[in-house]
């Protein structure tokens, strides 16, 4: 259903018209799921089931939420949350969540201006001083980067001690696969997964590239779904720099 009245939005509707109003369309479309059986605790909004995409994760239709953002949302209440963060390509609606944090100063960032943010930084050379953030949260982004280690070696640099990055990608069992000689759009969906993707890390070797410019890393596993706010099972990785 959610599919449909999507597609059936844009066929009637030009694309500007949708972004501008994309909350309005999110709302009404919401309407035909409201119910009590589960909840989006970034929105609050109560569902008779959230919306389920064909790579097995669980969509909230009223503010677009995924399961990774849902359950990252509730890691970072647990801190707390406080001092100074850095959020790379933030999803709207943890965006609209973290902004409202009184105790943090909230900086979003996104190199390609895909999503809405206040900087836009090269991940590889980020124009800030050391030491300068608390928290960083770098979800679905080295695996587009091809210097990772370059990258890796800056979220370090500008992490205060003690600081905690939280990062995530796509995972594959055994090793990690790159090729560098794989360019055209094409090739790098049938090869990464993704149009824009340059690797496909394992847990394992992402681990050994984020100790490898320094951190101390707790890799976090959730091998079971929670119904009631749509977790599906995933992996991440507490990146922490020490000195």
């Amino acid at each position: 259903m959610y599919t449909t009245l999507k597609k059936i939005a844009k066929r009637i509707f030009p694309k500007s018209v949708l972004s501008k109003n994309e909350h309005i369309l999110r709302k009404t479309i919401a309407t035909f799921y409201a119910g009590k059986n589960v909840e989006c605790n970034l929105c609050n909004f109560k569902l008779r089931h959230f919306v389920a995409r064909k790579n097995g994760d669980l969509l909230c239709p009223n503010c677009g939420s995924l399961s990774r953002t849902r359950r990252l949302y509730k890691t970072l209440k647990k801190l707390p949350l406080q001092g100074k963060v850095l959020h790379f390509s933030p999803p709207k609606s943890l965006r609209e969540k973290l902004n409202k944090f009184n105790s943090v100063n909230y900086r979003t960032t996104d190199f390609v201006g895909e999503f809405k943010s206040d900087y836009h930084y090269d991940i590889t050379s980020i124009k800030e001083a050391s030491d300068t953030f608390d928290v960083i949260i770098c979800y679905h982004v080295l695996e587009h980067i091809e210097e990772d280690l370059k990258a890796m070696a800056e979220l370090y640099r500008i992490l205060k001690p003690n600081g905690i990055c939280f990062i995530q990608t796509p995972f594959k069992d055994g090793s990690i696969y790159e090729d560098y000689s794989i360019v055209s759009k094409e090739q790098r969906k049938v090869a990464f997964g993704q149009e824009d993707h340059v690797r496909v890390y394992s847990v394992k070797a992402l681990n050994q590239r984020l100790q490898s410019v320094g951190f101390e890393t707790e890799v976090n596993i959730f091998e079971e779904a929670y119904k009631l706010y749509g977790f599906t099972p995933e992996t991440y990785i507490k990146a922490i720099k020490t000195e």
